[in-house]
């Protein structure tokens, strides 16, 4: 049999392929020869054909048939020999292979050679690769060799004697896992382990007492890894236990006022800390230390560290408020970081410090913010300023004007719930009429690109006119506006291009109205208002058909029917028949299984809604739809059917998951029943949870109620709810929800989009 080629060859003929294909076929070829070389028991070339087979292995190709020669070339007495066998056992043997275990007796051999190379061969594969077996067969010579005055020998002992130790804080760090599992997934073995939080607690302590050890020192702390999993196995087990959390309060202060923060090792093991003390019944003390090292993250230059920061004191200012507000102007200040998920968790932050006592000045940071911010934060930003001026606003006027900037500020990123609420809001506060309706007159002078902004100036307009022109305001300096001037205003909104329908739709409805409040402009509005007799828009066209009709027809009606609108009282969810829109209104159920009164009005009831009461016919269309899906409530469940409508998961975060499954009616297609499954995969129930959910206009929506408001942990249950939706028009079914419970001692809310419904359950 030839000579097989040497092992530079072999890497200058493979350096040579040109495709994966042809270094695979180059290395088959070579392959097969060494086995063959192998099954000649040739003793001549097993070093070389070894050599490549290690090679080979390197690039990642099979080489476990050469397990057995690398044995044989350990029992050969040749050093080159022995050196290539021993590499290619630290390389193709571990200790979980029994051939391993052949190699002891050839071990033991060379520990006791007379050459230092071929002893420090037998060390060096000892200390790669050696099992627990074969490391205590051969301790005894390990140890004789600890006696031995060669430096270099006495080198490769202390080595392997620090691997024979390694051994004790690997197999601690993988029983701390261990547990940490066992203990979220059984209550039983959590109960049963709590005994061990004495053991953990000293363990930790010699850990971060302990002096200098460079095997297992990361940047001057010792063990990190170790420290983190020790103190995540103790917040598992220090929840809702006094017994554990009062054992570990101690350690836990140690930990967090003993570790050094300059590196990132460090703020690892704070964090790790912080955690814990949020999680299990720590002290008051304790917890307002974990908020300051919180903090002090947020001064941090890793933006890491700051984001971390962040989110973590969102979780907990709802249980530790005072604290977290000691850290208000630092949180205000990562507003300004560039990073934009520090900003979005910053402006949540801000908006959950927000209280009476400090309403003022967070609202002036946020609306500093709001001006110039990313055009993705502006609708959150405007939708929490709404939110938390309605709860905490010190004074109507105050109230009035932060709205009023947020619409100059962002008009075309707010909800379609902002323009009905300022309405109610300026409708109910009577003594602000003449303020009002001034400020927004010069708000919306030469500018029509906010069109929420313009939408309520032209409601305000044409429901309090006289007073703009009478120049009646109190708590301004007043001007000087002709009953012509808020006309040319008013018609410039109708012919602007910026103007949406709607709003031309609230332009021409506030002129009409100013038709019973001005007196020398009667003629003027009834040629506008028959102008657009013969608009294209069908909605604009169909007001001033009507409008036209009161002039002619009901004039003597038209004092009456267009005058001042009077004080709205604010409609709040009291029972399962109501449910809460996007624009902010409660409506009464579409789906009831009672009739609707005569007087029902349509759904969103805004003043733009009860200016159509007009139109006759569309109130009793809306009417005669009600009665029948009422009456088709009151049919048996098996008229409806699922027709294999696909369900779909809307929500699945923070190990909660909503399941919507869908049914259809046979006798009315335009309803859809949609039952929701709430499950839990967490350790802990969810309690008190609330489901909301807030369609689009085109629709209605009747959420009835849940079969309960507690979820069981580890998927033991499921809460049902049904949900009932009335699509007359067939349009894509998309839907906002709100999620909110109590999980783990923390109020916890979330808002969701769902848009993923399968086209079956509303085509």
């Amino acid at each position: 049999m030839p000579a097989p080629i040497r092992l530079r060859e072999l890497i200058r003929t493979i350096r040579t392929a040109r495709t994966q294909a042809e270094e695979r076929e180059m290395i088959q070829k070579e392959c097969a020869a060494i086995r063959s070389s192998f099954r000649e028991e040739d003793n001549t070339y097993r070093c070389r054909n070894v050599a490549k087979l290690l090679y080979m292995h390197m690039l990642g190709y099979p080489a476990h048939f050469g397990q057995l020669e690398c044995l044989k070339l350990i029992a050969s007495q040749k050093f080159t020999d022995k050196r290539i066998g021993y590499l290619g056992a630290m390389l193709l043997l571990d200790e979980r292979q029994d051939v391993h275990l052949l190699m002891t007796n050839c071990i033991k051999n060379d520990l006791n050679h007379s050459t230092q190379y071929v002893q420090g061969l037998a060390l060096c594969t000892l200390g790669c690769m050696g099992s627990s077996e074969m490391c205590r067969d051969l301790a005894g010579e390990v140890e004789k060799l600890l006696k031995t005055s060669n430096s270099y020998l006495r080198k490769k002992v202390h080595l392997n004697t620090l691997f024979f130790f390694s051994w004790f804080l690997g197999v601690l760090h993988t029983s701390v896992v261990l547990l940490t599992e066992m203990c979220e997934r059984s209550p039983d073995m959590l109960a049963h382990f709590r005994k061990l939080v004495p053991q953990l607690v000293r363990i930790l302590k010699n850990l971060i007492m302990s002096g200098y050890s460079p095997e297992h020192d990361v940047s001057g702390i010792s063990d990190p890894f170790l420290q983190v999993r020790i103190l995540r196995l103790l917040r598992i087990l220090g929840r809702n236990d006094d017994d554990s959390s009062e054992a570990m309060n101690d350690i836990l202060a140690q930990v967090a006022t003993n570790t050094e923060t300059s590196k990132n090792v460090g703020n690892a093991i704070l964090y790790e800390t912080v955690l814990t003390i949020m999680d299990i019944k720590s002290e008051s003390g304790l917890r307002v230390l974990a908020i300051n090292i919180l903090g002090r993250f947020l001064l941090n230059n890793d933006k890491n560290i700051r984001y971390v920061a962040l989110t973590s004191l969102l979780k907990t200012v709802q249980t530790d408020h005072n604290a977290v507000q000691r850290h208000r102007s630092t949180i205000v200040d990562c507003l300004k970081d560039l990073d934009v998920s520090i900003k979005r968790r910053a402006m949540e932050l801000s908006f959950a410090l927000v209280n009476g006592n400090n309403v003022r000045g967070m609202m002036k940071e946020l609306l500093y913010f709001l001006d110039s911010c990313e055009p993705e934060f502006k609708a959150d930003c405007a939708s929490g300023i709404f939110l938390a001026a309605e709860k905490y606003a010190p004074s109507k006027r105050w109230h009035i004007d932060t709205i009023m900037r947020v619409l100059t500020t962002a008009g075309s990123y707010v909800r379609d719930d902002a323009v009905p609420n300022l309405i109610q809001l300026i409708t109910n506060s009577v003594e602000m009429h003449a303020y009002t309706v001034q400020r927004l007159y010069k708000a919306i002078l030469g500018d029509y690109s906010q069109q929420p902004l313009v939408q309520v100036a032209s409601w305000c307009i044409g429901e309090y006119g006289d007073l703009l022109v009478s120049g009646q305001c109190e708590e301004e300096e007043p001007i000087q506006v002709t009953e012509d001037e808020v006309l040319d205003i008013l018609e410039s909104i109708l012919i602007s291009n910026m103007s949406a329908s709607v709003t031309r739709g609230y332009a021409l409805t506030a002129i009409m109205k100013l038709s019973t409040r001005f007196t020398c402009t009667v003629n003027r509005i009834k040629k506008v208002v028959s102008i657009y007799g013969s608009s294209i828009d069908v909605e604009l066209q169909q007001r001033a058909v009507e409008y036209n009709a009161l002039f002619k027809k009901y004039d003597h009606m038209r004092p009456a029917l267009l005058e001042r609108m009077p004080v709205m009282e604010k409609v709040t969810t009291n029972g399962p028949t109501e449910i809460v829109q996007t624009n902010g209104e409660t409506e009464p159920a579409v789906l009831e299984t009672k009739p609707p009164p005569s007087g029902l009005q349509p759904a969103g009831g805004s003043m733009l809604n009860l200016q159509k009461s007009l139109c006759l016919d569309v109130m009793e269309m809306t009417s005669v739809m009600l009665r029948m899906v009422s009456r088709f409530c009151k049919s048996p469940d098996h008229y409806f059917f699922s027709a294999g409508i696909p369900s779909i998961t809307a929500y699945n975060k923070n190990g909660l998951k909503i399941d919507f499954t869908f049914e259809r009616s046979n006798t009315n297609p335009s309803v859809t029943v949609i039952t929701i499954q709430a499950s839990n995969s967490t350790e802990l129930d969810m309690t008190d949870f609330v489901f909301q959910a807030a369609v689009p206009k085109t629709f209605q929506l009747q959420l009835l109620s849940p079969s309960s408001s507690v979820i069981p942990a580890f998927n033991s249950g499921t809460i049902t709810q049904v949900i009932k939706v009335l699509n007359p028009q067939k349009q894509q079914l998309r839907m906002r929800i709100k999620l909110t419970y109590n999980h783990k001692g923390s109020a916890m809310q979330d808002l969701a989009e769902v848009n993923n419904f399968p086209p079956q359950s509303w085509q």
